[in-house]
């Protein structure tokens, strides 16, 4: 007699993903497949974020709207590793319960050092990352308003 079997769903494979490729939405596409509507607007918003960047780079980071978009890539980078964080710090039983519901308690979701350890270091990337660009956009901020100032002196 035939059985249906679902895949199991890693909770370290869905962190390590989260954390070595964040803002592309592939972790949300390991859990859902490409019927996924979040993991397409995280790969949507981290491309727009790279057109932000190089339209940044080549108006001399005086562009709104590059600004704009290089915001989408970010909050795309920071959902990625906030969603690892999240996720990884789930009870096993809670995981399961969501991720893998007809897998018995022999073959259960068991975390070990490693699902911590990209717990970790997804605190640390988006923590630096964060204080990174906020500290270059209020620097340009200031900047554009030095300069205004000097126009209006002039």
């Amino acid at each position: 007699m035939p059985t249906t079997q679902t895949k199991r769903k890693s909770k370290l494979i869905f962190c390590a993903l989260g954390l070595l490729l964040p803002g592309s939405g592939m972790n949300c596409f390991y859990l859902r497949g490409f019927s996924s509507l979040w993991a397409w607007f995280h790969l949507l918003a981290l491309l727009m974020g790279c057109m932000g960047l190089v339209i940044l780079r080549e108006a001399e980071f005086a562009s709104a709207s590059g600004w704009f978009l290089l915001s989408l890539g970010f909050i795309s980078l920071e959902a990625s590793w906030l969603t690892t964080i999240a996720f990884g710090l789930r009870p096993d039983q809670r995981w399961d319960a969501q991720f893998n519901p007809l897998i018995d308690v022999k073959h259960a979701t068991k975390s070990g050092w490693l699902t911590v350890l990209t717990v970790i270091f997804s605190l640390v990337f988006g923590a630096g990352v964060m204080m990174t660009f906020l500290a270059i956009a209020f620097e340009q901020f200031f900047i554009s308003q030095l300069q205004e100032a000097r126009k209006l002196s002039q």
